[in-house]
C-alpha cells in the first residue's frame, strides 16, 4: 500500500468517534437486500483490517481478541461497503454473508425474539 493510501485510510479511521473503551458498534448488513444480520464491534485496528483485506474482522468484548468471521465455521462475511453514521459513533458494513450470520445458527441475530411492539403507523 502506498503512503497516500495509507494516510487515506488512517484518515477515514481517524473520522470515528471511538467510545471511552476504543470501540465503535458496527451493524451487519447483507448488502443486496439489506437484511440486518447482526451487530458487533470494532476498534481502529479491526476496521483497518476490514477495510483492506475485504473479509470483516471484530473484536470480541468477552474474549479480547480479534476475530476474523467465519475463520472456524465457515460463515464469512466478504465486505461491500463501509459507512459511518452523521455522529460518526457507528459504523454501517453492508456484507456478502455466506451461511448464517448468527453463532446460534440463524441466518440473521434478530430473529430470537419479537418485542410485540405497537404498530406506530397502524396502532
Amino acid at each position: 500500500m502506498s503512503e497516500a493510501s495509507k494516510s487515506g485510510l488512517e484518515a477515514r479511521i481517524a473520522q470515528v468517534a471511538w467510545n471511552a473503551d476504543g470501540l465503535a458498534p458496527a451493524i451487519v448488513q447483507q448488502w443486496d437486500s439489506r437484511e440486518v444480520l447482526m451487530l458487533a464491534w470494532l476498534d481502529a485496528e479491526a476496521l483497518r483490517r476490514t477495510l483492506t483485506t475485504g473479509r470483516v474482522t471484530y473484536w470480541s468484548r468477552s474474549r479480547q481478541e480479534y476475530w476474523r468471521k467465519g475463520d472456524t465455521s465457515g460463515n464469512i462475511q466478504r465486505i461491500r461497503e463501509a459507512r459511518l453514521d452523521c455522529d460518526g459513533d457507528a459504523i454501517l458494513l453492508l456484507v456478502d454473508q455466506t451461511g448464517p450470520a448468527c453463532h446460534t445458527g440463524t441466518r440473521t441475530c434478530f430473529d430470537a425474539a419479537d418485542l410485540e411492539a405497537v404498530d406506530g403507523v397502524t396502532g
